[in-house]
Order: C-alpha cells, then structure tokens, then sequence
C-alpha cells in the first residue's frame, strides 16, 4: 500500500538526515530512504573514521616525542588493530545515535533504494518514490508532496587506474586495511590526500603524494600551501606537484606497485606497496529516475536555485549530489534551508564565502572567505596581516609552533576577506573567523575582543592587530 507524506527524502547521509530532524521539528511527516546506512559517507567511509584514524596518529606521534615534555617512555608499539576498533566503535556509537534521533523525530527509515517515477496514478507530478527495498520484499510507493534529493557523491578513479583493494585503493578500501604498508604513493594532493598523507606519514609509513596542480590544496592561500609543504618535508613526505600522472603504465609485481608521471617534460616512475587513488568524487546521480523529471543536471551534479529546488519546484536537491563544496556541514545547512523554505518560511540563503573548510591533517588547516589571490583577482585592493603561532605562550606550552593565521581586508572597507590559518587547533579556531565573516566585521573588531592569556585564540587578535602592522608580540 502507497504511503503518503509531506516530505520524503532519497539519502541518509549528514545533509539528508539532518534534514529529516529539521522537518520532523517543523512538523512534517518525513521519511527517509537509505540503501546501506544512515550517517551515510561522513560517518562510515569519510569524516569520522578518517578523523579517529589521523587522533590515533597523532597520539601515536606524541607519545613518541613524549621525552620532549619530561615523559620517559619505553619505545611505542602500534597496534593497527587496536586502532581500527576504536575507529569502528566511535562509529557505531554515533550510528546508533543517529538511529535513536530518528525515532526520537518519528522519521520513518526505509531500509532500500530509491528512485523517482513520473506523472502516474499516484500522481499527476513526477516525484513518486520508488523503494527497492533492502531485503529483498516488495517495493515499497511512498507519495510525497516534496521530494529532497541527499544522495551525496562517491569517490572517483582515472580512466585506466582501476581500483583493485589490494595494491590501488580509495579512501573506501584504505579505510578497512588491516594492516599498514611499508609504503604508500598518493595520487592526488587535496584535502584526502593531505589526510592521508599526513595521517600514514605520522603511523610510519614511507609517503609520496603526487599533485597535478602546482601546489597542495590548490584551493587553499599559496602561503599556507608553501607552509604546508615545507612542514611535510619535515615529516619526510615526498612531494611531486605540477606532475601528470601516466595511468597506462601501473605495473604490479610481487607485492609493489609501479606507476610512471610526467613532470616539466620528464617521465620519472614511482613505486609502492600501495596507490591511494584520491582524485575527487562524482555525484551520486545515476538510476534515480531524473529522466521521468524535468531536473537539469551538469556532469552528474543536480542544478537546483539558492533555496535548492530543481527545475520541479517540489523537488529539492542537497549535498555532494549538487556540486559546490561539498562538506558534511554544507550539506547540512543546505539541508535546513530546504525544509524551512518547503515549510513556507524565510531561509537565509548559504553564503558560501562564509562557509568555513577544514582539513584534519597534522598539522591542521582551515581557512573561509577569499584567498588573497582570489581577492586580487576580483579586484579588490587587499591588505593582509600575518602572525605565527611561535611568538603564542599556549602553543609553546602545546608543543606545537609551527604555522600562521593570515587575515586578508579590503584596504578600502576594511572589511575581512578571508582568514587562512595553519597550525595546532585551527579547525576549533576558524570558527571566531567564520562569525567574523558573517557579521561584516573588520580586523580592528577583531583586535577589540578580548582573547584569553594563555590561549591559542590569541593568534586571531594578533594577526588582526597585524593587518594595521600593530602586532603587540612580534
């Protein structure tokens, strides 16, 4: 029998059951449909298990430093195992807390595949769904009167490097190692390769990360790249940018594979044990039944308006599936304007510029806004100030010094254009930046706030005092 409700949403993912919980406080009947489980790729394959795996390295990391805080120690052992239950266990706790919320919500879950079907009679207007469930019963009809789309993204590969799990992987397979390799090549220099890179470096492994771009991160300020990469050296991370890897010429042979890149009009081959293939992620936007829809789509990724509604103004569309930045916490934001403008509010619209991006590498970096090229760019007339977290007593008490906070103005308004920030802590720091920006606040407002002595925050004040060259500890 069909069932009937207000809003019905294909994806269990961050953006998608974040959503559901907004719906259910606005009341309206929800549902969601979920093909594996809810928490989607944040929780099971990206933010969290990545993250309890980089915490479990950077304990690893200091403990072998420990002599350098008056803490002697016998010589760590690692035990990976150890190590992939704890990030298993954090992960079915917060799996079983999103369970819990959506009965807490009264959200009905089903358990299958969903997929949108035309004007029927069930309908006059596409957006049916379709659920082939799970367990192999019946197809369940739900009939919705909106439909939001969170189907998030997976990850991507080069044509002719095919993914095997044993000598190329994903993040996914990378994941599910049961034990570390003596080696590992990194293709790709973004955000997961960073991670990973640094997260393997810190466990032992022997790391080389091949970028095609010019810089690491090529999204990310040239400063806190050029930092970055001066800081992986010192971990002994090999890093080749500006370098076009050959996908034809993977070779694998006895336990190692080889594969060749091209740089400046050289080819010069690299092996390893193992590849980690991190070159993006495409949109999960095939076999949903766009084609019964009027949805417009580009590469994959769902075209919707700044209240994310597609060209059938009843369905939404959220997350990875739409492109943008894709971010757990984009996507859940994204997800609240839908059901608030569905529910006949107001939303605010995101502003994405105001949308902080973090990346949980050691060391850690997070920036919002524009970078000072950008600004450059767009022509803005940019003034920028500087401070480095080894002139802050709490990060000498840390233990960690090495990095800035770079704050870029408008010389005109003086109003902030971006904060780009490398060093200890910084994912926590970057949120006074992201309020910065959402109020129009200048560097001098900044400097007004009374930051707490010791504390790392006091970069922030310090770095705003810089822009105007009145930077009190340097």
């Amino acid at each position: 029998m069909a069932q009937e409700y207000d809003l019905v949403i294909i994806g269990g993912g961050t953006g998608g059951y974040v959503a559901a919980i907004r719906a259910s406080q606005l009341g309206l009947k929800t549902a969601i449909v979920e093909k594996e489980a809810l928490g989607g790729t944040c929780l099971h394959k990206g933010c969290i298990p990545s993250k309890a795996l980089l915490r479990s390295a950077e304990v690893y990391k200091t403990v072998q430093q420990s002599g350098e805080f008056g803490i002697e120690t016998t010589s760590p052992s690692l035990n990976f195992r150890k190590v992939q239950e704890r990030k298993s266990a954090i992960v079915d706790r917060l799996h079983k807390g999103v369970q819990h919320l959506m009965k807490k919500g009264e959200i009905d879950v089903y358990d299958g595949y969903g997929r949108i079907l035309g004007p029927s009679i069930f309908s006059p207007l596409p957006g049916t769904v379709s659920v082939e469930m799970t367990d192999g019963s019946e197809n369940e009809m739900l009939i919705p009167k909106n439909v939001i789309i969170a189907t998030g993204s997976r990850t991507k590969s080069l044509p002719g490097l095919e993914i095997d799990g044993i000598h190329t992987l994903t993040s996914d397979e990378a994941l599910e190692m049961d034990q570390l390799p003596e080696s590992m090549l990194i293709i790709g220099g973004g955000v997961i390769g960073v991670e990973w890179a640094s997260m393997l470096a810190d466990f032992g492994v022997e790391v080389t990360i091949i970028e095609y771009a010019e810089q690491l991160l090529p999204a990310e300020d040239r400063e806190i790249s050029k930092e970055l990469q001066r800081l992986f050296k010192k971990k002994k991370i090999n890093v080749v940018t500006n370098a076009k890897v050959l996908p034809e010429t993977l070779l694998k042979d006895r336990g190692f594979a080889t594969i060749s890149a091209e740089i400046e009009g050289e080819t010069k081959v690299f092996t390893a044990e193992k590849i980690l293939v991190s070159v993006g992620r495409e949109p999960n936007s095939n076999n949903l039944g766009l084609q019964n829809t009027e949805i417009e789509t580009d590469n994959g990724f769902i075209g919707v308006n700044q209240y994310y509604q597609t060209k059938e103004a009843h369905i939404y569309a959220i997350g990875d599936v739409i492109g943008g930045l894709q971010l757990a916490h984009a996507a859940s934001h994204e997800g609240i304007v839908a059901v608030e403008h569905i529910a006949g509010q107001s939303p605010s619209p995101v502003v994405y510029e105001n949308v902080p991006k973090c990346v949980y590498s050691n060391p850690e970096i997070a920036s919002v806004g524009m970078t000072e090229n950008e600004a450059k760019e767009k022509g803005f007339k940019v003034k920028s100030g500087k401070f480095s977290f080894q002139a802050i007593g709490k990060a000498l008490v840390f233990g960690e010094t090495d990095g800035f906070v770079k704050i870029v103005s408008d010389e005109e308004t003086n109003d902030i254009l971006g904060v780009h920030m490398i060093g200890p802590n910084v994912t926590d720091l970057i949120s006074e930046a992201a309020l910065a920006r959402v109020l129009d606040a200048t560097p001098w407002e900044i400097s007004q706030t009374v930051h707490p002595h010791p504390s790392l925050s006091e970069v922030m004040g310090e770095a705003a005092m810089a822009v105007e060259g009145r930077a009190i500890h340097i």
